[in-house]
């Protein structure tokens, strides 16, 4: 058997309330790349459902750019580390490490020949640092501000400039290479935010926190004018961007507005009204070619209209934070996921469409989602289970209580549901509570038989536990005892056979009649397993683990197995759905989703 990656339903910027987030994007015009968790995201910025996903930084990655060359891209997290990495290739091979500052670099910037980097951020003893890219040489002194750095930038044209924009409402000019300080610009009133040259080099623009910008010379660094008069922006600007003839700026904003200027006159020209809701603060933004893009704090990509500024003409939705459930619904052609917060987002198996639920929804931690006919159930840890209509898909105003915290939850496709909770085994019929058992053992997972006469629950206690359901009641009739804890089951869709997952990371599976075992010491994870799914012809089964790798197993050849390493790097595997018998959808807390081609041999 062999596998492929068929499509990367990539994670969207994680952002935070009075933060500037940087978008940056491919010198080529093809690519645009952001930061999500530990992972660079590289998306196609004509079609970007194409995606890549760079997760090599040990923590939480801050900001990435591409070289001028287009062959290198920087990126850097909150430990102060810059990895340099090859784009030609798949592999993305590593060519160099630094570590330039001891706290989290915030900005990033090459110089236009690809030979010199220059980065800003936290420190204790600097918040600058020029170096060059292949040797990590010192090529000048980036000091002169006494708090951190929100942004660097490069001019574009000779005489080579940087300017650095700090939290000590100051911007700082530099002249070089190597790179001296010159003067420090103190226009600002509050922090300042962005800052970035024009492309052909003749100014530099400014954002701050008191909702100013302001243009300067930029060969000089001697003031021109702000853009606007007296107030560029009724909140705090995070992001500036140049149009690519430089006869234009945007600016964006936490007024929830992003605003387009004329260079000449400092007046603007369209303002680009984005929303009323706190997460339509519009903290990043890019220009790239004819693409004009802003990031909103709920983390959607923005892609504006020039000719309708009222409403965008596409929006990149999706999860920022870890994925914890996913389902397949094939009457739909639907994908729905849903993360650690409580969102839910609905795909399209290509990944091109994605829309979030509609309506006020709620901020609770989702723990597992199933279908209940034409309706898609979930449970949440405040002891609720809410369902939602899939014909409207709008958020569900009336949860059903369950008295204590889901920690799993199964449906049956049709009008069953089980809640294992932390003290009980919750059957639910039609969305409502039909009978409950109380469970002192630590319950961890359940599954109901194709058939919906029995249900197996899995705890703590490394037993199974089976129940026959008998008119809505749950009756106990068997235990098994295991080597470890019962972390996951799954009947196959034909109901001959239950497959159980262990935290010793034992996969086994059981005849679901006799309860004998048909296959054990499938041990090739090397940490808890965390979820199974069978394959609709039942030939299959996919296990997923805490160790970030998913194994295909053949029941016809149990010694025949894939294993996809690293299916989430660096992330564990939260959920598994087929799409269909060659089809593999899985979910992890690095907030992705990832469909495989599975061809068995």
């Amino acid at each position: 058997m062999s596998f492929s990656v068929d499509t990367i339903y990539a994670p969207l910027p994680q952002t935070s309330r009075g933060v500037p987030f940087v978008l940056t994007g491919d010198p080529k015009g093809k690519n645009f790349l952001y930061t999500s968790g530990n992972s660079v995201i590289i998306r196609d910025i004509q079609n970007p459902e194409i995606a890549e996903v760079y997760a090599e930084h040990s923590c939480q990655a801050t900001v990435a750019r591409y070289a001028p060359s287009g062959f290198y891209i920087a990126s850097c997290d909150v430990r102060g580390n810059v990895r340099i990495w090859d784009t030609t290739q798949k592999e993305h091979i590593l060519k160099y490490e630094y570590r330039p500052l001891s706290g989290a670099i915030r900005d990033i910037v090459w110089s236009p020949d690809s030979k010199r980097i220059v980065v800003g951020g936290e420190g204790r003893e600097k918040f600058g640092h020029a170096f060059l890219w292949d040797s990590g040489s010192s090529v000048g002194d980036i000091s002169g501000q006494a708090k951190k750095l929100n942004a660097v930038d490069f001019k574009t044209t000779r005489p080579f400039r940087v300017v650095t924009a700090s939290e000590d409402r100051s911007l700082a000019f530099f002249h070089g290479p190597p790179f001296k300080y010159q003067f420090c610009m103190n226009n600002h009133t509050q922090f300042v935010n962005a800052v970035r040259f024009a492309p052909n080099g003749e100014l530099f623009c400014s954002g701050g926190q008191d909702g100013m910008a302001f243009l300067f010379n930029g060969s000089s660094g001697e003031f021109v004018a702000p853009l606007g008069g007296e107030k560029s922006h009724n909140g705090g600007i995070y992001a500036v961007a140049w149009s690519p003839d430089s006869k234009q700026i945007l600016t964006a904003s936490g007024d929830k507005t992003c605003r387009l200027w004329d260079v000449e006159t400092r007046a603007v020209v369209t303002e680009f009204k984005m929303g009323s809701e706190i997460t339509d603060q519009q903290v990043g933004c890019l220009w790239q070619d004819d693409n004009i893009m802003s990031v909103s704090m709920s983390g959607y990509i923005n892609y504006l209209d020039l000719a309708n500024p009222t409403k965008p003409r596409r929006i990149l939705k999706g999860h920022n934070k870890a994925i914890m459930s996913a389902v397949h619904v094939p009457e739909k052609n639907r994908i729905y996921s849903g993360s650690f917060e409580g969102r839910v987002v609905h795909w399209d198996p290509t990944g091109a469409d994605m829309d979030e639920l509609s309506g006020p929804g709620q901020s609770t931690t989702l723990v597992k989602m199933g279908v209940l006919g034409d309706r898609l159930s979930y449970a949440t840890v405040d002891d609720s289970v809410r369902s939602i209509s899939m014909t409207t898909n709008e958020y569900s105003a009336e949860p059903v209580n369950v008295a204590s915290t889901p920690v799993n939850y199964v449906t049956d496709g049709d009008s069953l549901g089980v809640v294992v909770t932390v003290e009980q085994v919750v059957l639910l019929r039609d969305g409502k509570v039909a009978f409950k058992v109380d469970a002192g053992y630590g319950p961890l997972c359940a599954a109901i038989h194709p058939n919906k006469t029995e249900v197996a629950v899995g705890g703590k206690d490394a037993k199974l536990r089976f129940f026959s359901i008998d008119n809505d009641t749950l009756v106990s009739k068997k235990e098994m005892t295991f080597d470890s804890e019962v972390s996951s089951l799954a009947y196959s869709p034909d109901g001959a056979t239950l497959a159980v997952g262990q935290s010793n990371r034992d996969v086994c599976s059981l005849n679901s009649e006799t309860h004998e075992k048909i296959h054990s010491g499938w041990v090739f994870h090397t940490a808890r397993v965390t979820s199974l799914a069978w394959s609709p012809d039942s030939r299959h089964l996919a296990s997923g683990s805490l160790d970030t790798n998913i194994i295909v197993w053949s029941m016809e050849k149990p010694n025949k197995r894939i294993i996809i390493k690293g299916a989430h790097p660096q992330s564990e595997i939260t959920s598994l759905n087929w799409i269909d018998n060659n089809t593999l959808l899985s979910s992890g807390r690095d907030c992705s989703m990832r469909k495989f081609s599975i061809t068995p041999h």
